[in-house]
């Protein structure tokens, strides 16, 4: 079953969720500074090779997945590793919406219907 959050209950979870969206964020940068040295590496592996920039990315995507695992066990859901941006299922006037955060803000603020994204994202 879904979690539902109020407001409230979505700024608590911020608390733990905000340092590993942090640390996700770090981790995607390390994977696009490694971006160029692992075209080289997929070839290689084609033929059973491998290097360290492979290595060090599977590291990286291997804890990547265990940070999204983590953001998404609290029952928020990570959107876009891009942005840090963070959905929470509530319900307002009745229907269900998204309680929206983004890395950097300090609260969340926002608010977007389930079908409208980011882009319909308003103001609480």
């Amino acid at each position: 079953m879904p979690r539902y959050f109020t407001l409230d209950e979505a700024n608590i979870t911020l608390e733990i969720i905000r340092p590993l969206v942090r640390e996700a964020l770090e981790i995607r940068t390390k994977l696009l500074e490694l971006q160029p040295e692992l075209a080289p590496v997929l070839q290689n592996i084609l033929g059973n090779g491998g290097n360290l920039a492979g290595s060090r990315a599977a590291i990286e995507f291997d804890r990547l997945h265990s940070l999204i695992t983590q953001i998404n066990a609290t029952g928020a859901q990570l959107k876009d590793i891009n942005s840090g941006l963070v959905d929470f299922l509530a319900r307002r006037e009745g229907r269900d919406i998204y309680l929206c955060w983004r890395y950097g803000e300090e609260r969340v603020s926002h608010w977007h219907d389930l079908d409208t994204g980011f882009a319909g994202r308003q103001a609480i």
